[in-house]
């Protein structure tokens, strides 16, 4: 059977005008900037003008992704659809695509099938322009670090330790290191560099994080780039660039509104990678949809070891949040990988390989019920080639297991597909309380919070720093950061830092190689494994197959 692409079931929907969309969560247009017909930015004054109780906020977060794909967004998506077809009153919030995964291998972030955020197309190329801002404010960082050593270098900055990198939002390996300030003293000061993939720069996380434009500044000056030759850290406020930084942010910071496919309110607005900074969209957006709906449905990127952790442990810490149930997304495909079936062997049955992959997803909810106190429900996310048989075998197992279970078909169905798992959502909200607990205080070490994320969210055997490490940890102790959140640069593949240790894995450490403070961000980000924060496009490019006509109408965008 031949199922329509994304892109095709997007463009065969006819979208109502942004205003329509604002006026339905009682937006006055007073609050609007329209970009186009379809898209509108919105004034920071509307959470503050607004007077209504905060809605009840969801989190949907996923087992251990796989290259086969867990539909996090599909399901948040179909679930806020699924909650305004039985009637409650719901926005979304969701990441913005960083265009690197658009043009490589991932895809795009908003949805699939027909639970999608449109217009699609924009969203994922582009959008509002909120990336290029922010690259252009990171990158205005770097030039003016660069020109102040170049003019005297009065903070008597030692080159070798700058710490800031530029940035743009591409997967491009030839830029991971570079040497540059080349051709005599006029073209500034030698140096070996690198650049960094947007979403991976502090930049995008003080955005996410902020919560107002005062806020931002404030963040923004608190960045640390580079060290002096005494080892004092040197911040933006010092290099005088926090207000321009600022003024390149001031239309970006405001939330974007869009819409899905049915028509329920969607704030796409930030997007941090969640193997590499903190995976979650802006607290701005959040907040703003809770401020509009009874219900705010958001996701934290990849699986709930890493978004779910860092939304629970640095997000909702620092934005004083309290989720009211945790959705944990599942797919018959994934489950057999992580049960020892090939990519390639995925589409046939078998049901030995699902059996052998269910402790993966028992062990994230595990996780979000013993370790953050929180209500949830496992949102089976079923695709075209799942059989019944596979599907009644995730939900006995788990049902057996006391482990409350939901088949979503969003995918296929839209809001309707995702009813059923809605109305669990409402019961967990009304019904069952949770007692929310962070898995680990702020008044412990530095090691003492990654041993912690360690032990227990990965199931590890406790952290490894390597004598680099230890040393860069005494450094942050020493200037301040010590009581700071923890932000894990982990492989998204497994609970371990190696990739390839698949399912639950067991008796393991996880080695921390390098650790370096986000200050502006206010978390300390510990590095582990081979993580990279540059990616490299994969030997076929998706962009090989994106195109666009004489009328503009682009085609192969997933």
């Amino acid at each position: 059977m031949a199922y329509l692409t994304d892109i095709e079931i997007a463009q065969s929907v006819e979208m109502k005008p942004i205003t329509e969309i604002a006026k339905s969560v009682g937006i006055d247009e007073k609050y609007i900037e329209q970009y186009g017909k379809y898209k509108a930015k919105l004034d920071l004054s509307l959470l503050s003008d607004t007077k209504k109780e905060d809605g009840k906020l969801i989190l949907v977060t996923a087992i251990t992704p796989t290259p086969a794909g867990e539909g996090k967004t599909t399901t948040t998506i179909g679930l806020a659809d699924g909650m305004r077809r039985i009637g409650k009153k719901t926005a979304v919030a969701l990441r913005e695509p960083s265009l690197g995964p658009v043009f490589g291998v991932k895809g795009g972030a908003a949805g699939g099938g027909y639970a999608q955020v449109v217009p699609m197309e924009d969203i994922n190329l582009h959008f509002t322009g909120d990336f290029h801002a922010i690259g252009a404010a990171n990158n205005l960082i770097a030039a003016m670090l660069d020109n102040h050593i170049y003019q005297g270098n009065a903070l008597n900055i030692d080159p070798r330790r700058i710490t800031w990198k530029r940035c743009v939002d591409m997967n491009d390996r030839q830029l991971r290191f570079v040497t540059d300030g080349l051709g005599g003293r006029v073209n500034g000061v030698p140096r070996e560099d690198g650049y960094d993939i947007t979403v991976a720069s502090e930049v995008m996380a003080v955005f996410c994080l902020a919560t107002s434009i005062t806020d931002l500044k404030e963040r923004l000056s608190r960045i640390v780039v580079a060290y002096t030759y005494n080892e004092e850290p040197v911040t933006v406020g010092q290099i005088g660039a926090t207000g321009a930084a600022a003024a390149l942010l001031k239309d970006a910071i405001k939330p974007n509104l869009v819409q899905t496919l049915e028509g329920t309110p969607a704030f796409v607005h930030g997007g941090p990678f969640a193997n590499i900074a903190h995976g979650c969209n802006s607290v701005i957006a959040t907040k703003m949809a809770m401020k509009l709906g009874d219900y705010a449905i958001t996701e934290a990127g990849f699986g709930a070891d890493l978004g779910a952790e860092k939304f629970l442990d640095i997000k909702c810490r620092m934005a004083n949040l309290t989720p009211s149930a945790v959705v944990v997304v599942a797919t018959v495909r994934a489950l057999k990988m992580h049960g020892g079936v090939p990519k390639t062997e995925l589409a046939g049955e078998n049901l030995d390989a699902l059996k052998k992959g269910i402790p993966n997803l028992l062990r994230h909810v595990s996780n979000i019920k013993n370790v953050y106190k929180l209500p949830s429900v496992v949102a089976v996310n079923r695709f075209p080639t799942d059989t019944d048989d596979e599907i009644d075998l995730i939900i006995s197992e788990c049902k057996a297991l006391g482990v409350n279970v939901v088949l979503s078909t969003v995918w296929a169905e839209g809001g309707k597909g995702g009813e059923a798992l809605a109305r669990e959502v409402v019961r967990l909200c009304e019904e069952e309380k949770g007692d929310f607990t962070f898995s680990y205080e702020d008044d412990t070490t530095i090691e003492e919070k990654i041993d912690a994320i360690v032990r227990k969210i990965y199931g590890g055997n406790g952290v490894i720093l390597t004598p680099q490490a230890k040393k860069q940890v005494a450094s942050l102790e020493k200037n301040g950061y010590g009581k700071l959140p923890v932000c894990m640069a982990k492989t998204q593949y497994s609970f371990s830092d190696d990739m390839t240790k698949l399912g639950a894995p067991e008796n393991f450490t996880v080695t921390v190689r390098n650790v370096k403070v986000s200050a502006g961000a206010g978390f300390v980000v510990a590095l582990t494994g081979d993580i990279m924060t540059m990616p490299g496009l994969p030997k076929v490019p998706a962009a090989e197959k994106i195109d666009v006509d004489e009328n503009g109408k682009i085609t192969g965008l997933f």
